[in-house]
């Protein structure tokens, strides 16, 4: 049987953010993604997502792969199983918890989405990806695309439930399963640092780096990431 490979999507994305990453991985793994638009917590996100999964049979392999927000919903899958996860990987993402100042930040950015959407996710779009993603014009409105999908409602839920999520770092150093962290070289929103410092918490996590890429790097670099993915069925 193929082993299942669950890909959760981060803030102000939808499935579409795999896109590209999909019908590369979809002949040696049953491919499903996770829905995190409805939700108002990560654990409720994560909930859901095992839900996802409750076909799965006994002894078939599970990875799990989160970018982003959806980092955070994977480190709370595998902090509550309901089916061993053989591998988990980490895209783009942080253990770090919310801090003063973050929360400031987010909701200012739920204010500012209210108050002009599309002026917001234009600068997010900017931001999160790499010099020379800006000059390709269809990978940039696809990055818009994929935002307006989300509207500002879901988004709003969704910075929420990142305020409220759990500080999981102790539960990472106890993770005794294959781990790989990948991360934009660019990665201007979660940094390669914070790559670096989650990869050490982790006992034998893979640390991988991907060139010409910023934060976005399933929509970005889509054959890479499928090759590392790959690399964990």
């Amino acid at each position: 049987m193929k082993p299942v490979l669950l890909l959760i999507p981060g803030m102000l994305n939808t499935a579409r953010i795999w896109a590209r990453v999909v019908p590369l991985l979809q002949d040696i793994a049953d491919v499903r993604i996770a829905n995190v638009l409805s939700q108002s917590t990560i654990q409720a996100m994560a909930t859901d997502a095992w839900t996802l999964l409750s076909d799965l049979q006994p002894g078939q392999p599970l990875v799990i792969a989160g970018f982003s927000m959806g980092g955070y919903v994977a480190i709370e899958m595998v902090a509550n199983c309901h089916h061993p996860v053989h591998a988990i990987a980490l895209l783009d993402t942080s253990s770090r918890p919310e801090t003063e100042e973050s929360m400031v930040v987010r909701e200012k950015t739920i204010a500012a989405m209210a108050r002009d959407f599309e002026k917001v996710i234009a600068g997010v779009a900017a931001f999160s990806t790499h010099a020379a993603t800006h000059s390709d014009a269809a990978l940039m409105q696809e990055a818009l695309a994929i935002m307006r999908e989300v509207g500002p409602e879901a988004a709003a839920r969704q910075v929420r439930a990142l305020m409220t999520r759990k500080d999981h770092r102790a539960s990472l150093a106890q993770l005794n399963i294959p781990t790989l962290v990948l991360c934009g070289e660019d990665d201007k929103v979660t940094p390669q640092a914070l790559s670096t410092e989650m990869a050490e918490q982790i006992p034998g996590a893979r640390l991988e780096l991907i060139s010409q890429a910023g934060h976005m790097t399933p929509l970005e670099q889509p054959a890479r990431v499928a090759a590392l993915l790959a690399s964990m069925l």
